[in-house]
């Protein structure tokens, strides 16, 4: 059997992480070193209201660079590095208020905030452990790093005790814990907080934007753009919410309608490209593409955004550098159904590729661990597993017992289609496999040697091997077209069709004078003959055969054409040749 096809469950990016330009003075801001300025600075609070943090990040550089004072100037600068995503230099303006004496502790816990966005997880639990209580914040960030240190332990203590040991009932301890719930890809217990939150809340309208993020991880993406349309209605122009709802509709419709959603965003940018901009967005754009300059974005944002590395095995998948896949796959370590899914495909592809039994036994294990799982046994993506499971094991009745549960749901797709009609032919459902294969539109998939095959075996079993013998005169002539008709042949014989058994047994003669193919060719003769005998074949037909015979070097050629066919022409005023 041919290699089972997957579709592996494809999602655009779900973190954001803008592509940091180098700040600029605001418009208006000049100044000469060593020099006061005249003219009038934006606002520093209006801009950090405003979320500008770049147009934040210059008036305080300016300051600094001028000598001008405010209060908590530094303070502030870091608080704007650290919302910049320039978390590096929000470290160093921390280390540098630390080295004064009697220095304010919580410095720890803003220290050890920036660590834990730069990944540095041990370094950030060490730093917030200096650092006082300020309002559950540094109990919000130990919970989230003895997430990413997997330290169970741990994060039970700090959800079971009370303040300030432990998560309180506080908004922002409440939406710790949903956050958390979300990572664990537990997504209904998150929408439970989020919602409860939201009706004590309801001027909180970003929480609408969380509830729809869940809904979008839960597959119900028509619920979940009604929800976030609320948070739009406010924020037209959020990135976040921009993207999630271009997100759904490429869940819901295609590539083109997705991309469609992010125009309003380039359309209110006021400068520069918004999709440059925001890292999330040219990741995405590459995903709505259908892979269109993947190398060129992909490989830059396999560190911050999830997506990308496993995006980037599927291009290389999609273009059968199954090696190139290999090296990204091999140390993901799987934590949630899609990518158990996409490194069993991996497995399947390199096994196939290489001829090795064990990367197919590990894939037929993760499509099998994903397919029985209580929360995956009855999803789509649960029955796909099961019936890869079951293809590997080449158990095909099986595969087809979860194939027919969900064909409803693919009646256009060629994966699909590939999939069912190779497990059809497989289980000797001739007519069935046909109709599937021949559904299948992809002229990658229909080149393909094993594709031809049983398209031919199915064409041969289902009485038309007219057709068969047509799919081998339109192949190039190499070792594939040899055995092609070697299966043409025999299935040809076995299933009466002598005629073109006949013809296909007199190339490979012709090929290889190898006395194996003189013996089916002058079986197939003669049953040719019997059925032209009892018109259950045209005269023409052995006309043809008697020509493929005298072609033959084999003394038995000539007996049987001048002694036996010839004898039966003449008396029934058949001519030949």
């Amino acid at each position: 059997c041919g290699p089972p096809r997957h579709r592996p469950m494809i999602r655009p990016g779900s973190a954001v992480k803008k592509n940091k330009k180098k700040p600029t003075s605001p418009k208006g801001l000049r100044g000469v070193p060593g020099k006061k300025t005249d003219v009038n600075k934006p606002d520093l609070f209006h801009l950090i209201d405003g979320r500008d943090y770049t147009g934040a990040i210059a008036v305080l550089e300016f300051e600094r660079h001028h000598k001008e004072n405010r209060k908590d100037q530094a303070l502030w600068l870091a608080y704007s590095y650290f919302h910049n995503g320039e978390y590096r230099k929000a470290i160093t303006v921390y280390e540098e208020l630390m080295k004064k004496p009697n220095y304010d502790a919580s410095l720890h816990v803003y220290k050890a905030c920036c660590l834990y966005a730069v990944c540095e997880y041990a370094a950030a639990r060490e730093e917030a452990l200096k650092g006082p209580y300020l309002e559950g914040l540094k109990i919000r960030l130990l919970f989230h790093v003895a997430h990413k240190l997997d330290d169970e332990e741990t994060m039970m203590d700090y959800h079971k005790n009370s303040p300030p040991e432990g998560l309180g009932e506080s908004v922002e301890d409440q939406l710790c814990l949903a956050a958390i719930q979300y990572l664990r890809a537990h997504y209904q217990d998150a929408t439970d907080v989020y919602k409860r939150l939201l009706l004590e809340n309801r001027e909180h309208y970003a929480l609408n934007v969380y509830v729809a993020m869940c809904y979008y991880k839960l597959d119900y993406y028509d619920v979940g753009l009604e929800i976030l349309q609320v948070y739009l209605a406010h924020e037209p122009t959020s990135v976040i919410a921009a993207n999630l709802k271009a997100c759904s509709h490429f869940q819901l419709y295609n590539g083109k309608a997705a991309e469609a959603e992010l125009k309003g965003l380039q359309n209110a940018s006021t400068a520069g490209d918004v999709f440059q901009e925001h890292d999330l967005l040219r990741h995405n754009l590459v995903v709505f593409r259908n892979g269109e300059n993947a190398l060129q974005v992909l490989p830059q944002l396999v560190e911050t955004i999830p997506e990308a590395k496993l995006n980037l095995i599927i291009y290389y998948l999609r273009r059968d550098e199954v090696n190139e896949a290999w090296t990204l796959a091999n140390d993901l370590e799987p934590t949630v159904p899609r990518e158990y899914i996409l490194k069993g495909v991996v497995y399947a592809a390199l096994g196939q590729q290489s001829g090795s039994v064990e990367p197919l036994k590990m894939a037929q294990q993760l499509f099998q661990l994903v397919g029985a799982s209580a929360s995956e046994c009855d999803t789509i993506p649960g029955r796909q597993c099961m019936a890869s499971c079951f293809m590997l094991l080449r158990q095909y009745e099986d595969v087809l017992v979860y194939l027919k549960s969900i064909k409803a749901y693919f009646p256009n797709d060629d994966d699909f289609n590939w999939n069912y009609g190779q497990a059809c032919a497989a289980a000797h459902d001739y007519k069935e496999a046909l109709e599937a294969l021949l559904m299948v539109q992809q002229e990658r998939y229909r080149s393909e040697f094993t594709y031809v095959t049983w398209l031919a075996r199915c064409y041969i079993m289902t009485n038309e091997p007219g057709r068969a013998w047509e799919a081998y005169t339109r192949m190039e002539t190499s070792n594939d077209t040899v055995n092609l008709l070697q299966l043409i042949a025999n299935d040809c014989y076995k299933m009466g069709h002598f005629y073109y058994a006949c013809k296909a047994f007199d190339v490979l003669e012709r090929m290889d004078p190898d006395p194996e193919w003189w013996e089916g060719k002058r079986g197939a003769a003669i049953g040719t003959f019997q059925k032209v005998v009892a018109k259950h074949e045209t005269q023409d037909k052995l006309q043809e055969v008697v020509r493929m015979l005298r072609n033959t070097n084999n003394p038995q050629a000539e007996y049987m054409v001048n002694r036996v066919i010839q004898k039966w022409a003449q008396e029934n005023g058949v001519r030949l040749p």
